[in-house]
């Protein structure tokens, strides 16, 4: 009973879907360990019924090849040509992954194209927020820290420690500064933040 609705075709391709993007999601999230352990299964349960169904080495090279387009559409975001190739390679591939009689599909031509639409569109989603993210520059730049004033928290003899911006951080002065006196930051290395009497 389990083995027949396993090597259903429907089930086979969604078990497959979800294997890819369980092991997507696994890659862009790591360490929590659940969706590696979630993607391993699927992974394992699609290889079983991949292993028992008849595939379609075609069509699976073009789903293989229609990441090529996908990756030139996220880096031309312009040019939507890309973006509709992979969409059409996804749906092709889908419908005909397993063999059928002639060239009958033997997945749902309906459920290929809403599965492959609604999975695109989120991995899409996904990585153009991933890029955006990768563009943007960092919220907290530690240059801008240079020609900040500050508070010196102990005495600062070579080595203390001053409340700049609002956060704790280790200096180091060539001349003594008392506690409590202000300073200003006129260079960083690393996490240490030079001073000076202001």
């Amino acid at each position: 009973m389990v083995e027949e609705i396993l090597l259903n075709p429907n089930v086979a391709y969604l078990i497959l879907v979800a294997a890819a993007l369980a092991a997507i999601l696994a890659v862009l999230n790591p360490g929590t360990g659940v969706l590696e352990v979630a993607a391993l299964f699927l992974l394992i349960l699609s290889g079983y019924t991949i292993f028992n169904l008849p595939v379609n080495y075609w069509a699976l090279g073009l789903l293989v090849a229609g990441v090529i387009p996908f990756l030139l559409a996220l880096r031309r975001s312009r040019n939507a040509i890309f973006l509709f190739l992979t969409i059409g390679a996804l749906v092709s591939g889908s419908i005909f992954l397993f063999s059928a009689n002639g060239w009958r599909p033997a997945v749902n031509p309906f459920l290929a194209t809403l599965v492959s639409l609604s999975v695109g569109g989120f991995i899409w989603l996904v990585a153009q927020k991933a890029l955006e993210a990768d563009r943007l520059r960092p919220s907290h730049d530690l240059d801008a820290l240079i020609g900040s004033i500050g508070e010196a928290k102990t005495e600062i003899n070579d080595e203390g420690s001053v409340q700049v911006g609002g956060e704790l951080w280790s200096a180091r002065s060539d001349q003594l500064i008392p506690l409590g006196a202000r300073v200003r930051v006129i260079a960083r290395e690393g996490f240490i933040l030079k001073v000076e009497p202001a």
